[in-house]
């Protein structure tokens, strides 16, 4: 067994070790203030992450550094608080100890809010070959290799080769998928042709790929509908009921045909980043934890789990919460709620999901949204899904940045951060 992570002593409060910063994480390690309570923080990052706006980093439409917010700054000056930046590895639940990439930690009470990851389905190819969106390295990433196709496209005399590099094939018509292929489009109508003036923008393919009958299957079909025409009208080609095959040597096999292309996003599902440790039977599909109404782990009550990685099956969903933002956060606020009660003895509230809409935008001035009895499009629900977001941000200096951002770009479609950062590579 690893060695016992340096954590000051309790001096007689409940230790409540949460396991990811994410917006479950963040909201119950924010809000959860007593001195009942000593908090321990671990993450493998140093920041949280904003994921929804991902794919603007990726498409150079704001600064990475607008949707990252490091943990010591959030935290600053809380007592009983501790940050430590590791991996939680494994799970040892007869000792209530949590083994982790820089020490074991006892834990009161463990909290498991590590969320999802890319799910390739097995397909190992995919997952080294293809590019990701669940983390700012990647968006970054995804920022240098879509820029610099451009660049090699207009170096290139090789006719073949430049309509490789400027084809990019999306596989996943969720959210993420529609907003990304959105935003390339309005990349090759307002930024692109200014920039390359010498490329025929017009060669440039965007392709949007589901094995699904239509775009936005958590949507209803008006929505769907609503976002494929919008996307065939800024000339992005959908391919649906395609199920991708391989992916080698530039060569996209779809079960309909293939695509050449040197660009493949692959944002076709998502696998939770459960902790190991626990029998097989408490993990469910998808690598999600199954839970209670209490987000208590079955035959462990001091682990919990919340947002992404917490399988809660009830009538109304048999499959489980939807992995976005909303119930990870409803389910921080009502295990605060709990850990007062357990600790007073009382009885725990159960937890009742109050979905309050989904949104995705499409491009400038067009968005869809799905309230509980209403639905709306375009101009509206752009507007809508642009208040939402920059007031989920972290902090009021960087809702500020993204609106002047934003503004900007609106008004003059040029945003300005379309540098190329590669890595530096020493001998």
């Amino acid at each position: 067994m690893k060695t016992a992570m340096d954590i000051p002593a309790k001096e007689g409060r409940k230790r409540v070790v949460i396991a990811g910063g994410g917006f479950g994480g963040l909201k119950l390690a924010r809000k959860l203030k007593s001195n009942k309570f000593q908090i321990v923080l671990l993450d493998k990052n140093n920041h949280h992450i904003f994921q929804p706006l991902l794919y603007q980093v990726a498409t150079a439409g704001i600064e990475p550094s607008a949707i990252s917010f490091p943990f010591r700054k959030i935290f600053k000056k809380r007592e009983h608080f501790h940050i430590r930046i590791c991996e939680a590895q494994r799970v040892i639940p007869e000792n209530n100890l949590l083994e982790t990439s820089i020490g074991t930690l006892a834990y009161d009470y463990l909290v498991i809010s590590t969320g999802c990851d890319t799910n390739y389905f097995g397909n190992a190819s995919m997952a080294r070959q293809t590019m990701a969106l669940k983390n700012t390295s990647e968006a970054l990433f995804n920022r240098n290799q879509i820029l610099d196709s451009f660049e090699q496209a207009q170096n290139t005399g090789n006719e073949e080769e430049r309509k490789r590099l400027m084809t990019f094939a999306i596989v996943g018509g969720g959210a993420t998928g529609i907003e990304l292929a959105g935003a390339l489009a309005e990349m090759r109508k307002f930024v692109l042709p200014q920039d390359f003036p010498d490329l025929d923008i017009n060669e440039m393919r965007i392709i949007l790929i589901d094995a699904s009958p239509r775009l936005l299957s958590a949507f209803s079909d008006a929505s769907s509908r609503d976002v494929e025409d919008y996307l065939h009208k800024r000339n992005v080609e959908i391919r649906l009921n395609a199920r991708v095959v391989s992916y080698e040597n530039n060569e996209l096999v779809l079960s309909d045909g293939t695509i050449e292309t040197k660009n493949v996003f692959w944002v076709a599902g998502v696998k939770a980043n459960s902790i190991q440790g626990l029998p097989a039977e408490a993990y469910g599909p998808g690598n999600r934890l199954k839970v209670d109404s209490y987000n208590r782990l079955v035959d462990f009550p001091d682990i919990f789990a919340i947002g992404d990685t917490a399988l809660m099956v009830s009538s109304e969903y048999p499959k489980g919460h939807p992995q976005v933002v909303q119930p990870a956060i409803q389910q921080a606020r009502n295990l605060i709620y709990n850990l007062h009660r357990m600790q007073e003895g009382l009885p725990l509230r159960p937890f009742i999901y109050r979905n309050k809409g989904s949104m995705a935008t499409i491009g400038r001035n067009h968005a869809v949204v799905e309230l509980e009895k209403l639905r709306f499009g375009g101009f509206p629900a752009w507007a809508v899904w642009l208040f939402i977001h920059l007031m989920s941000i972290v902090g009021v200096k960087n809702r500020l940045f993204i609106f002047i951002d934003w503004m900007w770009s609106y008004f003059t479609y040029d945003p300005s951060l379309r540098i190329i950062i590669k890595p530096l590579k020493r001998e």
